[in-house]
């Protein structure tokens, strides 16, 4: 069994706080396509990307499609990933999307999240349809070459496959509590 989840299987369930007060769970979320990105404060490949990741989000954010991302890292790796500090980023940046905080990192488990960011497209039955990366360089987001998520939410929206449904993510990897910074689940490997 794969550590991320493939393409086809269903979103795992979820019921989680987020910066905005409320909790929020995989069924509240009505939209026929649905973008469930693992992130956080801290890392340079997020902070790289987070303007073109909003330019995504202001783009195809709508009845059609529904932007949410999680924090799964553990806050004692670095103490910039605390639920403090995402309240403070979401009113300092006043991204577009919601943050959710998975403080267990279960949700991260059941997922596979490798990397902060990595991307997970979701379709009307929540099947997973895309995984991956946003674009090919996350850290200076103007020297990307490729726009995976892009291509494959044009694709979903035109009522096409998407071409390309898996690419590995690029960034940290998730910051597993009680574990080293660099530590990664020895299943958890690159998608492709």
């Amino acid at each position: 069994m794969s550590f991320t989840l493939q393409i086809g299987e269903q979103a795992p369930a979820f019921s989680l706080p987020a910066t905005d007060g409320n909790t929020y769970s995989l069924g509240d979320f009505s939209e026929k396509f649905l973008v469930i990105f693992f992130t956080c404060n801290h890392c340079p490949y997020v902070i790289g990307s987070d303007e073109n990741t909003r330019k995504i989000v202001e783009r195809f954010q709508g009845p059609d499609v529904r932007f949410v991302a999680i924090n799964s890292n553990s806050p004692k790796t670095y103490a910039e990933d605390s639920w403090e500090h995402m309240i403070e980023r979401m009113e300092e940046h006043q991204f577009p999307w919601l943050y959710l905080h998975d403080a267990s990192q279960d949700v991260a488990k059941a997922y596979g999240a490798l990397r902060t960011p990595h991307f997970y497209v979701f379709d009307a039955e929540r099947k997973l349809v895309y995984t991956g990366r946003a674009i090919d360089t996350p850290r200076d987001h103007s020297q990307s070459t490729t726009h995976e998520l892009v291509d494959a939410l044009e694709e979903l929206l035109a009522g096409k496959p998407v071409s390309v449904p898996v690419t590995n993510p690029i960034g940290c990897n998730v910051k597993w509590d009680g574990k080293d910074a660099h530590w990664m689940p020895a299943d958890a490997c690159d998608l492709v």
